[in-house]
């Protein structure tokens, strides 16, 4: 087993910044790949970013692309995603979690974090 706990969320104003931590306990060199989802109310939940603990690699939403950057601490098993340049479109409740291969779908991803909320208002 794995558990995830997300922090940091909050709310804020368009064009600040917010930096999401997800810490990792138990199995965790079972997990190869750690990912940051979102859900939007009414809405499905999507991929953000991802990033594999050994090699450092990060794939990124194009919704994200140039604001948001995960990277990871291996030595605190956490990792963070930096939001910059939030966007109303931003507001969602944000997921972390982990999968032993890399993919952007979510059905790939065994463990889940409980969820932190992110909003930013106009």
């Amino acid at each position: 087993q794995v558990q995830l706990v997300e922090s940091g969320g909050g709310s804020v104003q368009a064009g600040d910044s917010l930096r999401l931590s997800c810490a990792a306990s138990g199995r965790t060199f079972s997990s190869a790949v750690t990912g940051w989802f979102r859900q939007a109310p009414g809405k499905e939940r999507e991929f953000v970013a991802r990033i594999g603990w050994s090699s450092g690699y990060t794939y990124y939403a194009d919704s994200v692309k140039g604001r948001f950057t995960i990277s990871r601490d291996n030595a605190k098993n956490t990792v963070y995603l930096q939001m910059n340049s939030l966007k109303p479109g931003d507001t969602a409740v944000y997921y972390c979690a982990a999968a032993k291969f890399h993919s952007s779908d979510s059905k790939r991803y065994d463990y889940w974090g409980q969820g932190t909320q992110v909003t930013v208002s106009s």
